[in-house]
């Protein structure tokens, strides 16, 4: 076969991140690309269990994966797309997925999630990224502290088990957010909250997007994983799927409390215009009759009573007095006041 040369986009000599071979007690040993590339699993050692981190956007991974690994063209060609839409299949003795997480790398935002595909025929794991991802990292710490997994189901579990862990801390951080917006008086500054209501609404539906058929994903891979995927991996999945589930509800919860937020400002907005604007019908409807009489009284032509009176113009001020009044006490007694 032909030898495919690859390059790590961070300056090393291959698109090798990482790569441990598992020892079945928790631990691993380190290899390099070389030692990594020509590993293969030996009778001798049924616990060994090989897995590389590979960052997928490298010339070259593609070809790797078909004529080294041996994996059919059309999986490999997933393996290192963009169609990152969360997924998993079984083909033949091996499980496929694509999995999401939370980019907690800097300037990027929560709905901004990096996906992390992984294969796996029970003695190599191959997972690939784009992006830094922090999940395989932690995994990774946890290896190399001997307290890591052992196997190649319980290593995918782990892996999914931190990934969606990691989904909380922005789940939480919105819901403090919305906490946080809950204990302002939105009649104080409504055009300042109103935007970051929208915000944490439109981070909800993008995890959600994403969060939706990864709950899908992984309950594929409760099912229908091969048989070297363990009962007590199936277990293990069905706990982080339930975790999913309640972080699903969760968004659903900080959703509708954003759209109950966002709905009772508009609604004390709308409440004070109309009140405004009711105020302002009031004293129009107050100085309707008094702008009448006085205009009457105003216009230039001959006959107008009382020109020669002294008296007139107070006469008139006790006129507009008395009709104010009136309107006043009917006002009151049709309580439009």
């Amino acid at each position: 076969m032909e030898d495919v040369q690859l390059y790590d986009d961070h300056g090393g000599e291959d698109a090798l991140l990482f790569a441990r071979v598992l020892d079945g007690k928790g631990g691993g040993r380190m290899l390099g690309w070389e030692e990594a590339r020509a590993w293969a699993p030996s009778p001798s050692r049924p616990n060994d269990v090989l897995w590389m981190h590979i960052c997928r956007n490298q010339p070259g991974v593609q070809d790797w994966l078909e004529n080294m690994v041996g994996i059919p063209e059309p999986t490999a060609e997933l393996l290192v797309s963009d169609r990152t839409r969360p997924r998993a299949f079984r083909e033949g003795d091996t499980l496929v997925a694509t999995l999401r997480g939370i980019n907690f790398n800097p300037n990027a935002e929560p709905e901004d999630m990096v996906s992390m595909q992984l294969w796996c025929d029970g003695r190599r794991l191959i997972t690939l990224r784009r992006e830094r991802l922090q999940t395989p990292r932690d995994t990774l710490a946890e290896i190399d502290r001997g307290i890591g997994p052992t196997d190649a189901g319980s290593l995918i579990t782990q892996l999914t088990e931190h990934m969606i862990a990691r989904m909380s801390r922005s789940i939480i951080d919105m819901n403090e957010h919305i906490d946080e917006l809950e204990r302002v008086d939105p009649e104080e500054d409504p055009e300042e909250i109103l935007p970051r209501i929208t915000t944490i609404r439109r981070n909800c539906l993008a995890l959600k997007r994403h969060m939706s058929p990864q709950h899908e994903a992984l309950e594929r891979i409760s099912r229908e994983a091969p048989g070297w995927f363990e009962d007590h991996d199936r277990r293990e999945i069905a706990e982080t799927i339930e975790r999913l589930r309640r972080y699903l509800d969760d968004i659903d919860i900080s959703m509708e409390s954003a759209v109950v937020l966002q709905d009772e400002i508009r609604a004390r907005a709308v409440a004070s215009s109309e009140k405004a604007t009711y105020m302002l019908t009031i004293v129009a409807g107050i100085f309707l009759p008094l702008s009448f009489l006085t205009g009457l009284m105003g216009i230039n032509v001959g006959g107008m009573p009382g020109v020669d009176d002294n008296n007139a113009f107070w006469e008139v001020v006790g006129l507009c007095t008395a009709i104010l009044a009136v309107q006043l006490f009917l006002f009151w007694r049709w309580k439009w006041l």
